[in-house]
């Protein structure tokens, strides 16, 4: 196949969405965006070999190329409309594109994303994808609204993506490491969490490099200082039988991948939203903002040093 040949057969679809006026095909697309909302935007980029083991299937690749950037749209309250895609390919296999496009259109489905244009390219396996989004005009999310005394939520079980890519790594074979690597290539967006959120969250951030390391970012832009209570968070039931308890806190408080929502809360807005996320996703209150500056861990009462803080694509260069 050519490279349009490859486009037309495996990402060229009608789109249902009416505000598409002219999607993939063509130099650019056009777009409607309505005259009382936001337009949201944000771009991501996964390696093979970086952000995923080689050989994984394709189906999870597609899925996890685009539940990255739900993940941003979901963080900032938005609700996401187009996506493009950028694909760096080291051949035009038939059997990998079938079940990559499978496992993005698949996710695309379920929240009503078009994708509305790209390019494709023959070099190392790597997939871009641009999102695009809106909020409404009077509220959305940022990393620098938190203020001292605001409580700190997170969403899901933290550390369960990166015990699943442990598990792929150590060869882990139980019917717990299969859970947990499902976490890690399946990643849940939790975009319907953002939307719930929006009018009563302060702050919000989703954990990619980690819950100590995307908390911090929290406090660099909201000019203030965190406290988490290690007793407060959420703990695996699959986690334990594979790792030691040191491990788990670890991974809880510094593995990446688990898209989560981390998100603060003024305490007159705790009802609400604990009323606007009583249907959906299991959200869990584990410390609060304060002033200062950085993230502090208490066990019993006691601060608790912590000397990994996450992931950092250019550690080892420094």
């Amino acid at each position: 196949m050519s490279e349009f040949d490859l486009i037309a057969k495996y990402f060229t679809r009608q789109s249902r969405r009416s505000d598409v006026l002219l999607g993939v095909g063509d130099d650019a697309a056009v777009l409607q965006v309505s005259a009382n909302r936001r337009l949201v935007a944000a771009v991501d980029t996964i390696v093979a070999g970086v952000h995923f083991p080689i050989g994984t299937d394709a189906a999870a690749i597609g899925h996890r190329a685009l539940a990255v950037n739900l993940s941003d749209m979901a963080a900032m309250g938005a609700e996401p409309s187009w996506i493009t895609l950028s694909l760096s390919l080291p051949s035009n296999d038939a059997q990998w594109l079938e079940g990559f496009s499978t496992g993005l259109f698949a996710l695309a489905d379920r929240y009503n994303v078009a994708l509305v244009g790209g390019d494709t390219v023959r070099g190392p396996l790597s997939i871009t994808i641009q999102v695009m989004g809106w909020v409404e005009t009077d509220r959305w999310l940022t990393r620098g609204g938190a203020k001292p005394g605001d409580a700190i939520f997170i969403s899901g079980i933290p550390g369960e993506a990166a015990a699943g890519l442990a598990a792929i790594q150590r060869s882990l074979p139980s019917a717990a490491s299969e859970l947990l690597t499902q976490r890690f290539l399946l990643p849940e967006p939790r975009v319907l969490l953002g939307r719930a959120i929006r009018s009563h969250a302060s702050a919000a951030i989703d954990v990619s490099d980690g819950l100590l390391a995307d908390l911090a970012h929290i406090c660099s832009m909201s000019g203030c200082g965190a406290n988490i209570e290690l007793e407060s968070l959420p703990q695996s039931h699959a986690m334990p039988g594979l790792f030691a308890a040191q491990e788990c806190e670890q991974l809880a408080l510094c593995g990446g991948d688990d898209y989560e929502l981390l998100f603060t809360v003024p305490s007159e807005r705790i009802v609400a939203v604990k009323a606007a996320i009583a249907a959906g996703v299991r959200c869990t209150p584990i410390g609060l903002m304060v002033e200062g500056s950085g993230v502090t861990c208490y066990r019993a009462g006691h601060a608790v040093p912590m000397t990994v803080r996450g992931y950092d694509h250019f550690a080892e260069l420094r």
